[in-house]
């Protein structure tokens, strides 16, 4: 099971989590994985290159690992749009959970 932990500060989400395999498929074709690989990393991606900042990332050496953190010293409009892009991450892994809810759990902190 892929677990999400999403973290939130008094502004908005600061970081997130996500760890373990949904194994809802053979390596390579397992759809539940890839949808949220595809999300995540895409919303990383999209942090970086729309922000134009680099978020604190730690990622396992085999995969099955991710975790991302906005910098602390971050202008109020750049934080924002960070924190608007990890919220629509967040509601496509939400949309995947609710589909798919015995291969990954979201919890909130």
């Amino acid at each position: 099971m892929i677990k999400v932990i999403v973290y939130r500060n008094n502004k908005g989400i600061n970081a997130f989590e996500l760890s373990g395999h949904a194994e809802s498929g053979p390596a390579g074709h397992d759809l539940v994985c890839a949808g949220v690989s595809a999300v995540s990393f895409g919303a990383v991606n999209a942090v970086i290159k729309l922000c134009e900042i680099e978020p604190i990332i730690d990622q396992g050496g085999e995969g099955g690992y991710l975790r991302v953190e906005l910098p602390e010293e971050l202008d109020n409009d750049t934080r924002t749009k960070a924190e608007w892009l990890l919220e629509g991450m967040l509601v496509s892994l939400d949309t995947i959970e609710l589909d798919y809810g015995q291969y990954i759990s979201i919890s909130r902190k």
